[in-house]
């Protein structure tokens, strides 16, 4: 299967027809080589409008959904500035897995330079971090708390940092990583060049702003809330019980790679087995699974050995796989938001995708919360393989039908769908 970071500027032939290539967005001829040399031909909408402002030293806030290529749209004028200064380049990322993804990506472009990269995350050796600071890298991924712990041993010197991203910002703030953000920030020189990279702008991000930003450019390339263009949605009213049996008639449906999302760890868990007891290979990745189980299962799943990868929303940002068929929301996310970038990690780089919801009837609220938020109203299907009352309550709570009647009982299917919640 193929697979490369959330850049991989590969887009249906009608795309390509107006699409604007790298030259002349001053990018330095020795990049735009590597970018040839390995295959980035198309920029996203995001580079086009970022890379340019970022190559002149602006501070700039890129507002893009999830799976956009932002990764490249901050990495290509970092790499450039710092082949013509000296410093540090600092990126900091929600989690574990972005965190390589993003080490990754570099590691294409400083190569070709000299330069050296270090990752530092929890869960890896601190040992082996240390040897990577000791040779100097010019650019340093991080996440917070491990960036924290560094630093409090000196083995980062935030002296020299002249250029700092923040990807993923509304993430780290939801992960609760305000204070460590707004530590590190405090040690950083006050004359560097700051990118902020999010898909929503919410309050506590614009406190980071107009506390640490200078005079940041706009750069937004999709509303809050918008979903991967070339995604198809539908949902599944379906009961608790019931979801096993619906899930493995998806299973039997769809032949590509699945990512399956789960509410818990413990889910996780027995999702998972009930997978592989039905003959599917399928791995999981949660906060319960070590660094090094978590790498295996994700390049496991980049490399076709599982079919299914079953994660939690600690992944939601940071699998990064070209050519996922199906998301399956296997339980609604507690945040709405989360919705987006859960079924954002299929669909990426110009393919098409598709992602499946199941919701119980009692989560009526969480879905008008996600359709709200998305600005459109999700279509409900019946799996010709399941009969109506496997599907559905007849009973709503005594809170619930206090309010309004139980929209559920008695419906018949018109057109295989199913009248609102």
């Amino acid at each position: 299967m193929p697979h490369r970071s959330d850049t991989a500027n590969t887009f249906p032939q009608e795309d390509k027809k107006t699409a604007q290539d790298f030259y002349g967005l001053s990018i330095a001829p020795k990049i735009l080589d590597i970018l040839e040399r390995i295959k980035f031909k198309v920029p996203t909408p995001i580079q086009l409008k970022a890379i340019p402002l970022a190559i002149q030293g602006k501070d700039i806030i890129g507002i893009a959904q999830t799976g956009t290529g932002k990764t490249h749209a901050f990495a290509i004028p970092m790499v450039q500035q710092l082949a013509q200064k000296k410093g540090t380049g600092l990126i900091l990322a929600p989690t574990r897995e972005l965190a390589i993804q993003i080490d990754e990506a570099f590691q294409d472009l400083t190569r070709a330079f000299g330069m050296k990269t270090a990752c530092l995350i929890g869960g890896a050796s601190m040992n082996d971090q240390v040897q990577a600071l000791r040779k100097s890298p010019r650019v340093i991924i991080a996440t917070p708390g491990r960036l924290i712990d560094h630093m409090g041993k000196w083995n980062v010197i935030p002296d020299e940092v002249v250029m700092l991203v923040l990807d993923e910002a509304d993430r780290m703030l939801d992960m609760g990583f305000a204070p460590q953000i707004d530590k590190i920030l405090r040690f950083l020189p006050k004359d560097r060049q700051t990118m902020l990279f999010s898909a929503t702008i919410p309050k506590e991000i614009m406190d980071i702003v107009s506390k640490y930003m200078k005079l940041p450019l706009s750069v937004e390339i999709a509303p809050s809330g918008t979903t991967a263009e070339r995604v198809t949605q539908e949902m599944y009213i379906v009961k608790k019980e019931s979801k096993p049996q619906l899930l493995n008639k998806v299973l039997s449906q769809y032949h590509g790679t699945i990512l399956l999302f789960s509410r818990t760890k413990h889910n996780a868990r027995k999702i998972t087995r009930s997978i592989r007891d039905a003959g599917y290979s399928c791995a999981e990745i949660h906060s319960n699974r070590s660094l090094a189980q978590r790498r295996e299962a994700l390049d496991g799943f980049k490399s076709g050995r599982y079919r299914v990868l079953v994660a939690t929303d600690i992944a939601a940002r940071g699998i990064d796989v070209t050519g996922i068929e199906l998301v399956i929301n296997y339980d609604l996310p507690e945040d709405a938001q989360n919705y987006v970038h859960r079924i954002g990690r299929t669909a990426r780089a110009g393919h098409k995708g598709h992602a499946i919801s199941f919701a119980t009837p009692d989560q009526a609220r969480d879905v008008r919360d996600i359709e709200k938020l998305i600005r459109i109203t999700l279509p409900i299907s019946k799996h010709p393989g399941i009969s109506l009352e496997q599907f559905l309550h007849t009973s709503s709570s005594p809170s619930e039908s206090r309010h309004k009647p139980n929209r559920y009982q008695n419906q018949k299917p018109r057109h295989n769908k199913y009248r609102r919640f």
